[in-house]
């Protein structure tokens, strides 16, 4: 039996149990991108909330089909063609390449169908032929409208109604329209932009009609979920009810998904406001990890609120959910004569301890939970898997300690832990392909970058303060520590060693942070500890309490 999910949906403005179509089958369109630029954290956080929706539907043991379009064919794609002197499509094409390369790296699975609407001009020609043909749009000059006031239930989606709609508020009034609130469903060529011949002339779309098109082409008219961004509401998803109603009386759309908006100091993250950040500014100094935790801290619904301090929060909490896998991984290597040289009697499997029982059970339980309600990831990694991070990390440093039907009891128990927070990690898109260790590596490597420092750097640094600490020059050992804290690197002492891992910088700037001061900049201050009062532990977690930071929005 599948796990009851609730999803709000946008057209009743309520939760309601999820009920596909097709039992057992799920159809999924998303609004993609209009690629006429690099990605950025807006279009990140779509992506990364509706692959964890696509990955939570499989998870439940669904099949499928999840479409993304891409936009190629736009003003704003032949505004930037002609400025750099590049052919629309040459142009577009490009971007659509970078977006994806974006997407690999956020560990985004790629959709079934990616269309462009390029390749789909005779899907909606034949839309926008059918839409005339039942009396719902127009020709005019070489361009087609689409007439609202024959469309009855106009703004039910996002609650506008015609009468509220002042012509020439926004745009200029075209007098050819028979409303002004009419949009276009095909625009006449114009010199110099790339154009298709129709029933009406040359021309190319309009934008809404692509999205009506490809998702009547790959799902039908009636499909489950149709997601993107809380700002497509209106105009774009209210046309698009419109226009499929209008091309097929039985066009049914069962749940409207929207996330909401990115902001940068509380303000909406937009390229008219220039004071977005690409993906690419942000993941050439954190890594995509770090980013997608960021981007799955706050519900899908509620405003995320970037901050370097945020981000830098979710760096650490993801190192050190690695590092704890990572010390898991190479206790069960050490210990592999104990797990291979002990057997249970026939019958018997392996038993994990009571605790650690616990602690998966829990785990299982706020997952399901949490997901299960309208998608909730934003505490998701907190709570009890917090637990199983302490659970593991409390016996790894006492399993030397105990005899060997003991040890054995306690690494099974890490291998169902590690197991289960797996599963978990591979839900919400944080289980990278690479190794463990492999992961921490580019890390330390991005750590570095930030900081402006080498590894050989670091291994002057500590040799001096190795030295200033044997002539007792406390003094100076607390100033390379603090000033090395403050760049993102923490040293901890590890019996006669000195290791190193990447932190959250202290003593920074404590300005907000705005799109001048860049993704490499911070407002978060603490305090360090004195190296001639306590030493460091091993593996320093996130936080006082080893938990994760937590996220509100």
């Amino acid at each position: 039996m599948k796990e009851e999910f609730k999803v709000y949906n946008s057209m009743t403005q309520q939760k309601e149990i999820f009920k596909p179509h097709d039992d057992g089958k799920v159809g999924m369109y998303v609004c993609g991108v209009t690629a006429y630029d690099y990605s950025h954290l807006g279009h990140a956080r779509a992506a990364v909330v509706f692959d964890v929706l696509y990955r939570y539907l499989l998870h439940l043991g669904y099949e499928v089909v999840y479409v993304r379009n891409f936009t190629d064919v736009d003003d704003k794609i032949i505004i930037r063609a002609n400025k750099v002197g590049e052919n629309p499509l040459d142009l577009s094409n490009r971007f659509c390449e970078e977006y994806l390369n974006d997407m690999d790296d956020l560990q985004c699975l790629r959709p079934t169908h990616q269309p462009r609407v390029s390749d789909h001009m005779e899907q909606i020609i034949n839309m926008i032929s059918q839409i005339i043909e039942n009396g719902y749009g127009y020709a005019v000059d070489g361009d087609v409208f689409f007439s609202v006031d024959k469309s009855s239930n106009y703004g039910r989606l996002s609650g506008q109604k015609l009468e509220n709609h002042k012509a020439g508020e926004r745009v200029a009034v075209d007098a050819r329209k028979r409303n002004p609130a009419d949009f276009a469903l095909w625009k006449a060529a114009k010199p110099g932009e790339p154009s298709w011949d129709s029933p009406w002339g040359p021309g190319r779309p309009g934008w809404h009609i692509e999205c009506s098109a490809m998702s009547a082409h790959y799902l039908s008219f009636k499909f489950d979920i149709h997601g993107g961004g809380i700002d497509l509401i209106f105009p774009h998803h209210e046309n698009e009810v419109a226009q499929s109603c209008a091309a097929c009386s039985d066009s049914n759309i069962s749940y409207w998904m929207h996330n909401g908006h990115v902001t940068n100091n509380n303000e909406k993250m937009s390229k008219s406001l220039g004071n977005f950040f690409t993906i690419r500014e942000i993941t050439k100094q954190y890594h995509p990890l770090a980013l997608r935790f960021f981007l799955i801290s706050a519900h899908y619904r509620s405003p995320l609120n970037y901050t370097v301090a945020q981000l830098e929060g979710a760096s650490d909490a993801i190192y050190y959910i690695y590092q704890t896998l990572q010390d898991c991984k190479d206790a069960l290597s050490s210990f592999e004569e104990v797990l291979n040289g002990v057997t249970q009697p026939k019958g018997k499997p392996n038993r994990t301890l009571p605790a650690a029982q616990e602690c998966i059970l829990k785990m299982q339980s706020e997952f399901q939970s949490k997901l299960s309600d309208d998608l909730n990831t934003a505490h998701i990694l907190t709570g009890a898997f917090q637990d199983a991070l302490k659970f593991i990390n409390s016996n790894l440093n006492a399993l030397k300690k105990k005899q060997k039907q003991q040890q054995l009891a306690v690494l099974q128990s890490l291998i169902e832990l590690e197991k289960e927070m797996k599963a978990i990690l591979s839900t919400l898109g944080l289980l990278h392909p690479l190794s463990y260790s492999e992961v921490l590596l580019q890390f330390k490597e991005k750590a570095l970058e930030r900081a402006g420092l080498t590894e050989e750097d670091i291994s002057r640094l500590i040799e001096e303060r190795v030295t200033a600490r044997k002539n007792k020059e406390f003094a100076k050992s607390d100033q390379i520590r603090g000033e090395l804290t403050c760049k993102g690197i923490a040293l901890m002492d590890v019996g006669n060693e000195t290791i190193w891992r990447p932190c959250v910088r202290v003593e920074q700037e404590s300005r907000a942070t705005t799109a001048s001061n860049g993704p490499g900049k911070s407002e978060r201050k603490s305090s360090d500890t004195s190296d001639a009062s306590v030493g460091q532990e091993t593996k320093a977690p996130p936080s006082s309490d080893g938990k994760a930071p937590e996220f509100t929005s």
